[in-house]
């Protein structure tokens, strides 16, 4: 008897091996090779290049469980997600695949007979739909399963008809329904009623059939072949008689852990069917590489993590959560994905990150959400504001909208994608620096490149472009550019910059500046000192040195990427580089800072490579052959069919079109320069190699040598020096402090002399001068310690900046709250603030308003009291 959705996944699995089928893992949620695909979302996805012909497999039955995400791109169902019984950010598919082996009939009956026999659900719940052309399927059904012609429905409608795009593999579906009976309102597929919860799909079996060509005719496939999909949550609240996916076991054991967290006791709050999906989808996407982000699938992520925090927020939680709650995905999903237990700590780590750095604005964004609500005339909340909770805050529309669903409201989403569109629109302005050479210049050329091997050569010239227009010739003194039939100079290219040098003929030089690619063409860009023809031969000469240094970075960019992986983790990837004579930049992905003691290891694994001194190895490979060998491919980077490969012994193999080195001793030393923060997610280092290393050590150590000399120390002994000048003052600072108290403490004193008595409550509203603005807090508990009962409003300005604090006592707050007092006077001076009812602190940009209104504080508190 099957009881959980563990041992339901394990017999579906097994039964198909029963048949035949290999058992494949689940593929990643990132596809491979796939750009037309944002997440796997279907079975399917990993065998697309088998139904396509374009890859092989040494079986022909397959049988899977396979891990989804639909949270963005075309199938998004994350705005659904905890007010339905079955949408899902994350879930599973079991599925089982024929490649030309079997079809229709055996479909038919693995389906049904897994269903009636092994699964023991009744015949008679069960109904299906048949595409309303599709006869043999129909009499499939009828006929040899034995289902009364009245449950067999036929749909007309691309439902019932599935294609892999508008041209391609295509072919009929049936589906297999469950009803759950007369108690639940909906009628059967094909009906008006059909969206209602009592017949709900379980099974979809895909008859690849056809194949539709550019003018939409169908002709037969030579090896028809089978795709099926049955979402394993859905069948799994069947078998354990629920309504909701929601109620299964895994889904009830993540609600109730994370109520635990949360501190909920609703087991049924809707917030907790969102956490619970979302750790899901969280955990998996982290294992499979995504790292937050604000764009692409990291900002999917990103969006995901959020939503769960404000759910978690929203049921009360007063500190980080959600990276608690990944233990109990561990154990409910562990088992079967291990690599959920091999990746917890980075995980937990990730998500803690992003809740901790998302938590920190959640509160003020929501206060913000909060009070464009309160002051809401209608139902839709303004574009401009959705647009600036996001700008400002991070809360993508879609959270936004969350909150707006919850209260009966709605965003308006032209108004929001207005807002987005000229903020677009502004950052292209600030980058548009001027235009490309490839949007300008247009080359038919293919140049053959000869810089691997060498230095210098002679070509001939093809073609000159003179102000953006191709021309016969250049004239002496003047800029242009020169395409050759070969080239030994290199063309700006991954990050890697362009080669310098000179063009020499007969009658003079062409000084190369840069070099650029025009779509196959290498183009030269710089100035003529004789005229210049096309036909002329020139004598191409890289500038040497040049080319050198860019060598001796590029290679230590390849043993960084590695030495990377190696200390922070395989969820290290390249995000962009620059490598040119004087520097090395690498980007990467990485969810916090990289420590002092990593950047040390990391910067020894470099070095430790280069005094190894392996040779280089260059290969060209077929481009899948290269990924098997293990070489690091850049995500989302287009590569050619044949590849090169560029390996540094067992430490690196990386595809790579640029130049290196002949052996990592050459760079002779690697030096870390600095480490910071470029987005989110996102961590930027940058170093140098050579002589560069070189120079850059020894100015370390002039520097140390100085600052021992102003610390009166020797640079052994600095280190101890210095902590000890710093605890020196520390101490000062510290009675600095005490003295600065003192003196507020007595200037607060005489405030109360200013006291006044406003419908019989004590109120200090008055304008300091003096005192500091990080001793306003002190001094407003002391002088509302003073008053006993009463009100107090301070002002202090500070330059061009306006300080305020409000303070009411407890007794009073049921009258006059403090946020409010503080916004009333902060709105005067160009400012805005807030805080509890008993204190609340503003600031302000216009000091000379300042007097005007704190002498306004008693006409407004005349009319609250």
């Amino acid at each position: 008897m099957i009881k959980t959705t563990a041992e339901l996944r394990s017999a579906f699995l097994d039964y198909f091996a029963q048949h035949n089928h290999q058992k494949v893992s689940s593929s990643s949620l990132v596809p491979a090779d796939d750009p037309t695909l944002l997440f796997t979302n279907a079975g399917m996805n990993q065998f697309k290049d088998v139904f396509l012909g374009a890859d092989k497999r040494n079986y022909t039955r397959a049988v899977s469980s396979q891990r989804c995400v639909r949270a963005g791109g075309k199938h998004n169902d994350l705005e659904n997600v905890g007010y339905t019984a079955r949408h899902h950010t994350f879930f599973e598919m079991l599925g089982n695949f024929s490649f030309g082996d079997y079809f229709k009939t055996e479909a038919i009956k693995f389906a049904w007979t897994f269903l009636t026999e092994n699964l023991g659900l009744p015949a008679e719940k069960l109904l299906v739909t048949v595409y309303s052309e599709d006869d043999e399927a129909f009499a499939i059904w009828e006929n040899e399963i034995g289902l009364p012609a009245d449950r067999i429905i036929r749909i007309s409608t691309s439902d019932n008809f599935w294609s892999m795009g508008d041209t391609g593999p295509c072919g009929p579906c049936s589906e297999i329904f469950y009803d759950h009976g007369e108690h639940i309102w909906g009628g059967p597929p094909g009906t008006p009623e059909e969206d209602g919860d009592r017949f709900i799909e379980i099974w979809n079996l895909v008859f690849m059939q056809f194949n539709r060509q550019a003018d939409g005719t169908m002709e037969p496939l030579p090896k028809p072949s089978i795709d099926t999909g049955m979402g394993l949550e859905r069948i799994s609240a069947i078998l354990q008689n629920v309504h909701s996916n929601y109620e299964i076991d895994i889904f009830q054991n993540l609600i109730k852990d994370a109520a635990s967290i949360v501190g909920s006791d609703d087991l049924e709050d809707k917030s907790l069917r969102v956490i619970a999906d979302h750790i899901r989808s969280c955990g998996f996407l982290i294992c499979d590489g995504v790292m937050p982000s604000n764009e692409g699938r990291g900002y999917v992520l990103r969006r995901i993590i959020r939503r769960a925090v404000r759910h978690g927020y929203k049921l009360g939680a007063d500190d980080i959560f959600f990276y608690k709650l990944y233990a109990s995905l561990v154990r409910q999903m562990g088992a079967f994905y291990p690599e959920l237990e091999q990746q917890r700590s980075t995980v937990e780590k990730v998500l803690r990150v992003e809740e901790e750095q998302f938590s920190r604005t959640l509160e003020r964004g929501m206060l913000l959400l909060n009070e464009a609500i309160s002051e809401l005339n209608g139902d839709t909340i303004p574009g401009e504001t959705v647009f600036k909770l996001y700008d400002t805050f991070g809360f993508p529309a879609d959270l936004t909208n969350d909150v707006a669903r919850e209260k009966g409201l709605k965003i308006d989403e032209q108004g929001f994608e207005a807002a987005m569109q000229e903020q677009r629109k502004r950052a292209q302005q600030a980058s548009n620096f001027g235009a490309d050479y490839n949007d300008v210049l247009k080359s038919e050329q293919k140049t053959e490149f000869t810089g691997y091997e060498f230095e210098q050569g002679n070509a001939k010239v093809v073609e000159l472009f003179y102000q953006g227009k191709a021309v016969d010739s250049l004239a002496a003194g003047a800029e242009g550019v020169v395409v050759l039939d070969q080239t030994p100079f290199y063309a700006e290219s991954g990050g890697q910059v362009g080669d310098q040098g000179v063009l020499q003929t007969a009658n003079g030089d062409f000084v190369v500046k840069d070099t650029v690619k025009l779509s196959n063409a290498i183009a030269h860009k710089g100035t003529a000192s004789a005229e210049l023809k096309i036909g002329d031969v020139v004598d191409a000469r890289v500038l040497e040195s040049r080319r050198q240094a860019i060598r001796l970075n590029h290679t230590a960019t390849h043993l960084l990427h590695a030495a990377l992986k190696t200390v922070l983790g395989d969820h290290v990837n390249q995000k962009g580089s620059l490598v040119d004579p004087e520097r090395l930049r690498f980007d990467f992905s990485h969810f916090e800072g990289v420590t002092r003691q990593q950047l040390t290891d990391i910067e020894n694994l470099v070095n430790q490579q280069v005094r190894i001194n392996h040779s280089l190895q260059t290969k060209l490979m077929e481009l899948e052959e290269a990924k098997a060998s293990g070489a690091q491919a850049l995500f989302g980077e287009k590569y050619d069919e044949q590849v090169r490969v560029v390996s540094m012994g067992p430490f690196s193999i990386e595809l790579c079109g640029g130049t290196h080195v002949k052996q990592t001793g050459d760079i002779g030393l690697f030096r870390i320069v600095s480490e910071s923060g470029i987005a989110a997610g996102i961590r930027r280092i940058e170093a140098v190699t050579g002589q560069a290393a070189l120079d850059y050590s020894q100015q370390q150590s002039v520097q140390l040598s100085a600052v021992a000399a102003l610390v009166k120390s020797e640079p052994g002994h600095i280190q101890e020096r210095v902590a000890q000048i710093l605890e020196q003052g520390k101490g000062l600072e510290k009675q600095i402090a005490q003295l600065k108290q003192k003196l507020a403490s007595q200037a607060g004193s005489d405030l109360l002399s200013q006291v006044v008595e406003i419908k019989g409550v004590k109120v200090l509203s008055c304008v300091l001068d003096g005192v500091e603005a990080k001793s306003l807090r002190d001094m407003s508990d002391t002088l509302k310690s003073q008053l006993g009962s009463g009100i107090l409003m301070l002002g202090l300005a500070n330059g061009d900046k306006v300080n305020l604090i409000a303070g009411v006592t407890k007794d009073l707050t049921g009258k006059v709250k403090a946020g409010e007092l503080v916004n009333f006077v902060a709105q005067q001076v160009g400012g805005k603030g807030g805080g509890r009812p008993d204190m609340a602190q503003a600031g302000g940009s216009q000091p000379e308003n300042l007097a005007s209104a704190i002498a306004s504080v008693s006409a407004w508190l005349e009319q609250q009291l």
